[in-house]
């Protein structure tokens, strides 16, 4: 590890926890790069596509308990 880097570290770690937290969200959204726009149209396409499902009826919804039991019931066997 750098010099740099291990200062850094040090200093961070002096922080309160509410800072360092925001810190580490700040630099791994920099590790995200630019927003990939085709991707986040796509993403938008499909979240409205589900919702018009469900709003529609097309689609049954299950509730979280019964996907729960039916997994710990598939697991078990």
């Amino acid at each position: 590890m750098s010099t740099l880097v291990d200062e850094l570290s040090a200093r961070a770690k002096a922080l309160s926890a509410e800072d360092r937290a925001r810190l580490a969200e700040e630099l791994l959204e920099s590790l995200q790069g630019e927003a990939d726009a085709d991707s986040d149209a796509a993403w938008d396409r499909e979240i409205d596509r589900r919702v018009a499902e469900i709003e529609s009826g097309a689609v049954r919804l299950i509730p979280a308990e019964e996907v729960h039991t039916e997994a710990r019931r598939l697991i078990r066997r």
